[in-house]
């Protein structure tokens, strides 16, 4: 049987191939790209193992409080000399990208001081966190407060803004690399570094955190290359490449994950305890897969940005964009083709395909969310999925495949749902 027989067997007509066919005859030379940067980061990668003598011996189980665990040790070691950086605290203890960013923010702010994004408004789970949105044990309750500078209408930074926002009580500059649920673009590692360069230059104390989120192994180089304190994200994403079932981490200078850690655990405690739970294996062999996993991820979304551009919606990224997260955002104008469109990649899923994914009420949300995502990993965004709050102006955020071959499917079957909904002509 040949492979459009078997996309054939699965509900993807031949008018939904041939589109898609000749939509890719235009993608080959940014594929190429993408592979060069997968392959300097492999290297870097498996460099990283190699300086820190990686051993059979460092996927050993440990339990209870984990007292020298050389193997949760040696990764920590390893995640350092992948982001170039003093420290790192990788755990399973940390259960997603949220904890690892409240962790790292909780742990380096006092009471009086300020927190400030230069980037407008956060991701909506983090709006709990700071006490945007009231919440028990946030940052405001704990008299941290927080100031925002928004971006310019362009989507570039607000300089001066940012400049009259900075005061004594500034503390800590959080930058979140990637879209969230907005519509901008999604900072590269060099905007990054200049936004950096200027708050540290207006306070030269100042800290610098960044959510990096999507954005781990879609370039070269990562914020923490840049000067960046600290950089955070999920192992549930990017870095986990698909095998990871769990945990996130936060690297930077030393004193800053020393603090981390004491937030973590306890104060006294700190990086000492903490059992690895026999999961060491998949955390490393995750991290040597994940820049080939990215690369699959990247691809599918140029595709995803193609095939939308081509029938006229809006997209963020635009196809022909260098990519800076793994993320692809489709502005589909209605809560119909956000349905349509998650229906079509949950059919595309290896898990659960035969769900029909529904919005409905999500903890740290404030809309309805629809998601599809049928992944070995429960909420991983590294795997194939698609998510987005129900409001206007009605955008579904694409993301993931392990393979680019998972991620092609996914926009063929979202393309013929929309079809079947009538929502597009081919």
């Amino acid at each position: 049987m040949s492979t459009n027989s078997m996309y054939a067997q699965m509900g993807v007509s031949d008018k939904v191939l041939v589109f898609g066919e000749k939509v890719l005859e235009d993608l080959r030379g940014q594929f190429s790209r993408i592979d060069a940067i997968a392959e300097h980061n492999q290297a870097k990668v498996i460099a990283a193992m190699q300086e820190n003598n990686l051993a059979a011996r460092h996927f050993n189980l440990s339990t209870g409080y984990g007292y020298d665990d050389e193997g949760r040790d040696n990764l920590e070691n390893v995640y350092a000399s992948v982001f170039h950086t003093e420290a790192a605290l990788v755990r399973p203890q940390i259960t997603c990208g949220t904890h690892a960013l409240a962790t790292a923010l909780s742990a380096n702010l006092l009471p009086g001081d300020e927190l400030l994004s230069p980037v407008g408004k956060p991701y909506d789970t983090l709006e709990e966190v700071i006490g945007i949105r009231e919440s028990a044990c946030s940052l405001a309750e704990y008299g941290v407060s927080y100031r925002q500078v928004d971006l310019l209408d362009d989507g570039s930074f607000d300089w001066e803004g940012i400049r009259a926002a900075v005061n004594e009580k500034t503390k800590l500059v959080t930058i979140q690399r990637s879209k969230g649920y907005q519509m901008r673009p999604t900072f590269s590692v060099e905007q990054i570094g200049e936004l950096i360069a200027f708050v540290k230059d207006i306070k030269p104390d100042v800290l610098v955190m960044v959510d990096n989120c999507y954005g781990e192994f879609v370039e070269e180089l990562e914020p923490s290359d840049v000067g960046a304190d600290m950089v955070v994200g999920s192992l549930i994403k990017n870095p986990g490449g698909g095998l990871a079932p769990t945990g996130g981490y936060i690297a930077g200078r030393k004193d800053l994950i020393e603090r981390c850690g004491y937030r973590l655990t306890a104060p006294g405690l700190g990086r000492e305890v903490g059992s690895n739970q026999g999961i060491l294996t998949s955390f490393y062999q995750g991290l040597f897969l994940a820049p080939t996993v990215v690369s699959g991820a990247v691809k599918g979304a140029v595709f995803a940005a193609a095939c939308y551009e081509k029938l006229g919606f809006r997209v963020i990224p635009a196809s022909t964009e260098i990519r800076r997260d793994i993320i692809q955002a489709v502005e589909l104008g209605s809560a119909e083709g956000m349905v349509a469109f998650c229906k079509g990649i949950q059919a595309a899923a290896p898990v659960d395909s035969y769900v029909t994914p529904i919005p409905a009420p999500m903890p740290g949300y404030e809309s309805d969310v629809i998601m599809a995502a049928g992944a070995f990993v429960q909420g991983s965004s590294i795997e194939l999925s698609a998510d987005g709050p129900i409001r206007p102006p009605y955008a579904v955020y694409f993301q993931g495949g392990l393979t680019w071959y998972h991620a092609k499917l996914g926009i063929l079957m979202s393309l013929q749902k929309m079809l079947e909904a009538g929502l597009i002509e081919l």
